[in-house]
């Protein structure tokens, strides 16, 4: 399998903020039932930041390319989500550095940007956030990598593992932000964070399996 190229990026940003647009009523809904209910609206507005710069990224390596993502997301959407997706982008460029982006590079490089997710959040799996997304996905990439699945089969089990791990926050009791106030009443809601990026994992796998093999 040839390594993934940075020329994917316009169309990835663009599968994203299309998704995003799509299902921004029901993420708001679940936002305003345990949270602030300012989730998409903040994340769209670094989707916009994106769009506007998804040329130039696309001829970036990867490397400057996530950095570059990171710092427009910390920037740009604010708050405890622009930080921790923006410390997801930066973690992956310094973890990168110049090598072909095959799938067990990837695994790597997406892990150690989970564990600075983790550090940056004070979070880990359980606690009702996007870690509960991203850390089945992580899991799951090294295993597929560890045991060379096909790369059609690896896209369809990340979305598989993002759309579980979001269904599992259900039943979650929050233990971060503002829906940790709610305590046992935060249970019964999917955490809009852990939406959001399933919903954007699934984008970029639906995006990846049409791409030129």
């Amino acid at each position: 399998m040839k390594p993934f190229a940075t020329s994917l990026l316009p169309s990835l940003i663009e599968a994203i903020a299309e998704t995003i647009a799509i299902n921004a009523e029901e993420v708001t809904a679940l936002d305003q039932a345990i949270g602030d209910g300012d989730h998409v609206v903040n994340l769209q507005r670094g989707l916009h930041a994106l769009m506007a710069q998804r040329d130039e990224l696309g001829k970036l390596d990867w490397s400057v390319a996530w950095q570059k993502i990171g710092m427009t997301l910390m920037s740009t959407v604010g708050g405890a989500s622009g930080s921790l997706f923006g410390t997801l982008f930066v973690a992956m460029s310094k973890a990168v550095l110049d090598r072909p982006l095959d799938l067990e590079r990837f695994a790597e490089v997406f892990t150690q940007g989970v564990a600075s997710v983790k550090l940056r959040g004070k979070a880990d799996v359980g606690e009702k956030t996007m870690l509960d997304v991203l850390v089945p996905v992580a899991d799951y990439l090294r295993s597929a990598a560890t045991n060379r699945v096909e790369v059609s089969d690896v896209l369809t089990g990340v979305a598989s593992a993002a759309i579980a791990g979001v269904e599992a926050t259900r039943d979650m009791v929050a233990t971060k932000g503002r829906a940790s106030f709610l305590e046992e009443r935060s249970r019964g809601h999917i955490d809009a964070g852990a939406k959001t990026t399933q919903l954007m994992i699934c984008a970029i796998a639906g995006v990846l399996s049409t791409a030129p093999a």
